[in-house]
């Protein structure tokens, strides 16, 4: 944190005393957390491109105007859906770098969609019958193992899934979310914490409403900071026959059902819907689609889109206020299905004690038919998150106030950076401080990244490089030349810096004043915004000549043309 604060840059303020001055003190000193949001393929590369952005170890992340460095100061990851899959993908392969993934081309091959299965070299060597076959092998060795699980859709799709993102023989079928604890990374306090959230389908339920059940997964613990269940299990064991919190008398504690893939397919589960339609591609053997019926003639359509937690880790608890209490099945779907599709909830509980969260938003939220208006956010993650916190369900959580969807798109909220909750006190009722958000939504830079989340399930090398290059641009604000963000690395220290200069009580430096001033929303509230119809901020990567490279080069980056329209100052 030291070394990006100094990177910063913040003119009047001396970072190296300020931390020195409070290093028996590190509650005093800024809490940082980071969280990605859901979007399918779009949410990972644009996700994965911020990512970069943040990582230290990203070539040239560490020049001038570049933000490398706040992933390693970061306490939290947080991440759903599509971003969990980029969040996944990073701790199980040792909590590699975007670039390095890049440079090794043996996982992130998108140009093989799920359905005809990885490209066979490196440590894949099947084909596409074979993968088939291996999948429905795995799943069905969940289905004979000593514990006779359940299985659902999400259990193959996760597996498919995994032979994407992790770099191990069959997509590394042993590997769990538990065992990221045991990565000397992480155990030495060198990562962030990945936590992927999923949402509660309570029985008989089909629609997911902002009181639906908020859950979460990390290294450690399964289980939800709601007051329904409030309540957790230990991640590595939640295979177990548990009773109001208790293992069952004269049972075995029961590991591995934490599979990575299936973690991250639960956080996805809408995307169970690829899988339903198979019928409509070639090459599909049939008895997947003989698995897939019968997985479905025993949870009914309804249910398609579960992931199947059988036995319940939290039946018996909390009988009062648990929907599930007296379910030997816990059923869990897509974290984004309650419209939350930014994993704001576990970063902002009171005990996590976070100052910042760096909100990277890949929605796509509006619905305009002409494609460069479409799938882009508009703030309706942010907007669900607020109005969750104005219902019991959140236990007296406070939120920073944030304006409609309309207020977004007319003051450029959706097109550039915006800071939430600056002013500590103006925020909704509750019994903490909340988080200052800094909010980054996807915007087109160098690429029109704003692809389908459903339709679009390949990408050539070359879009993948270029989506994940618009990303870095997104959050460096092109390296800081975008028009009006020379000062950008200034304020995302300033930002972090906000909630911990008030808890010492010292003032805020007039450069950090100068940067809430430009980037706080300031109340400023738009009935009906105009239609969006955003631009290219820089010159297009061209993505028909081969595969072009992911390196960001803070020469030719800070010399690129700004061709953007007007920009929100």
């Amino acid at each position: 944190m030291r070394e990006f604060l100094v990177r910063a840059n913040i003119t009047g303020f001396d970072v190296g005393s300020y931390i020195d001055n409070h290093r028996d003190n590190t509650s005093a000193l800024p809490n940082i957390a980071i969280a990605f949001s859901g979007g399918g393929y779009r949410a990972l590369l644009n996700g994965a491109g911020a990512l970069a952005a943040f990582d230290s170890r990203t070539p040239n992340a560490t020049s001038r105007g570049h933000l490398g460095g706040l992933l390693q100061a970061s306490t939290y990851t947080a991440a759903l859906s599509g971003g969990g899959w980029m969040i996944g993908s990073i701790f199980a392969n040792n909590f590699t770098s975007v670039q390095n993934i890049l440079d090794h081309k043996d996982i992130w091959q998108f140009q093989n969609s799920l359905f005809s299965g990885p490209p066979t070299g490196g440590v894949q060597i099947l084909d596409t019958a074979a993968y088939w076959k291996n999948l429905a092998d795995t799943v069905s060795s969940k289905v004979d193992a000593q514990g006779n699980f359940n299985t659902s859709i999400t259990d193959y799709y996760g597996r498919g899934l995994s032979f994407q993102l992790i770099n191990a023989t069959d997509g590394g079928p042993a590997y769990t979310f538990s065992s990221i604890q045991n990565d000397t990374g992480f155990s030495n306090g060198e990562t962030p914490m990945p936590i992927l959230v999923a949402d509660e389908r309570a029985p008989g339920d089909v629609i997911i409403s902002l009181n639906a059940t908020v859950f979460e997964f990390n290294p450690f613990e399964m289980g939800s900071f709601d007051p329904t269940t409030y309540g957790f299990a230990p991640t590595k064991y939640i295979g177990s026959n548990f009773s109001n919190g208790q293992l069952v008398q004269d049972q075995r504690c029961v590991a591995g059902f934490d599979n990575l893939g299936f973690v991250m397919g639960t956080s996805s589960s809408l995307f169970n819907q690829i899988f339903l339609s198979l019928n409509s591609f070639t090459g599909i053997p049939d008895f997947i689609r003989t698995a897939i019926a019968g997985v479905l003639s025993g949870i009914g359509d309804d249910n398609n889109d579960i992931a199947d937690y059988t036995p319940n880790p939290f039946f018996g608890f909390h009988n009062s206020t648990n929907p599930s209490f007296n379910n030997s099945r816990l059923t869990l779907v897509d974290g984004g299905e309650d419209l939350q599709n930014i994993p704001l909830n576990p970063v902002i509980q009171p005990m996590r004690n976070v100052d910042v969260i760096f909100a990277v938003d890949s929605s796509a939220d509006t619905v305009e038919a002409n494609n460069p208006s479409k799938n882009w956010p508009n703030g309706t993650a942010l907007v669900a998150t607020y109005q969750r916190a104005n219902t019991d369900i959140m236990n007296n959580t406070a939120f920073p106030y944030v304006p409609g969807q309309d207020t977004f798109v007319a003051l450029g909220f959706n097109n550039r950076p915006a800071f939430f909750g600056c002013n500590s006190s103006n925020v909704t009722e509750g019994n903490n401080i909340p988080p200052l958000i800094v909010y980054i939504p996807n915007s087109p830079y160098v690429f029109w990244s704003n692809t389908s989340t459903f339709e679009k399930l390949d990408y050539t090398l070359a879009e993948r490089n270029a989506m994940i290059e618009n990303g870095y641009d997104i959050a460096t604000q092109a390296n800081s030349t975008r028009q009006g963000a020379s000062n950008w690395p200034t304020c995302v220290g300033c930002a972090i810096l906000s909630r911990s200069l008030e808890r010492n009580g010292q003032s805020i430096p007039q450069a950090c004043q100068q940067c809430f001033t430009q980037y706080c929303w300031n109340g400023t509230v738009v009935a009906n915004a105009a239609p969006y119809l955003p631009e290219l901020v820089l010159a297009a990567v061209d993505t028909t000549s081969g595969v072009s490279k992911f390196v960001p080069n803070v020469f030719s980056l800070a010399l690129a043309t700004v061709v953007s329209g007007y920009l929100m100052m």
